[in-house]
């Protein structure tokens, strides 16, 4: 009687592991004609069946990945990322020849490039958008310090509502918590940088040619406001692109932790 017991019991844990590790293997196979985010949820879940299947053989728990690997991974990620977009940006021309983030004059003086055109002076107006664009790539290579600062700020639960978020989620929360600050501290940054590139100097010779021409309307921009705004979207937007990058493409974790956390 003991040892049917014993067979019954023996049976129902083998048909149990059957049942699973054909649960896991059907489910892994469907996986591959899933969409890559699907994709990846689905394996975090899978994780969790097959550690089930190694208790069941005897060879104890997963390799769940503890908080503190999570968020040194991201914040390595942001690091990573953010120097890249750093680099790139605030190169030669990183601004300037990019159409995706070159900035153009404000408004107003678009208005004072049109009049000054008719009259055969638009390169002034010309060399002052370049030297807008040279401000904001000479302002840019300040910036990685200030974003490694919040990066090592982040809480745990920023942490874990970034990896757990979209595609962009870390750029979403530099947007939402670090927008004022950092515009604050590259507001001094872009006024030092547009003078130095002789900015200021090109838009008051620019200004003062205009005011020649009689019945044009005032018009005046805040540069350093402006460039400021243009260039952290510039930033920003590279930024997404880098965190996009790091969770989808394996070429871009470039660590053996990012492989680790992300792979």
């Amino acid at each position: 009687m003991t040892r049917a017991l014993i067979n019954t019991a023996d049976r129902t844990g083998a048909n149990r592991f059957r049942r699973r590790f054909l649960f896991a293997a059907s489910g892994f196979a469907a996986a591959i004609l899933l969409p890559q985010g699907a994709r990846a949820d689905f394996f975090k879940d899978a994780g969790k069946v097959l550690e089930g299947v190694g208790g069941l053989l005897g060879g104890g728990g997963g390799s769940a990945l503890s908080d503190a690997e999570i968020g040194a991974g991201l914040k390595e990620a942001l690091r990573v990322g953010s120097e890249r977009v750093i680099g790139q940006v605030s190169a030669l021309d990183g601004f300037n020849a990019d159409p995706a983030i070159h900035i153009p004059l404000p408004g107003a003086l678009r208005d004072v490039q049109k009049v000054l055109k008719t009259i055969g002076l638009s390169a002034m107006a010309d060399d002052l958008e370049l030297r807008m664009n040279r401000g904001a790539e000479v302002a840019s290579r300040e910036a990685k310090a200030l974003f490694w600062q919040s990066i090592e700020e982040m809480t745990l639960d920023d942490v874990r509502k970034i990896f757990t978020g979209p595609d962009d989620a870390a750029t979403q929360y530099f947007r939402g918590k670090m927008s004022a600050p950092l515009t604050q501290r590259m507001t001094p940054l872009v006024e030092e940088s547009l003078a130095e590139v002789g900015a200021v100097r090109s838009y008051d010779s620019m200004m003062a040619q205009y005011k020649t021409i009689p019945f044009v309307p005032d018009a005046k921009a805040d540069l350093t406001s402006y460039v400021v705004e243009k260039g952290l979207d510039g930033i920003f937007l590279y930024i997404a692109k880098e965190e996009a990058a790091i969770r989808n493409n394996p070429a871009a974790r470039t660590t053996d932790l990012l492989k680790k956390v992300f792979g």
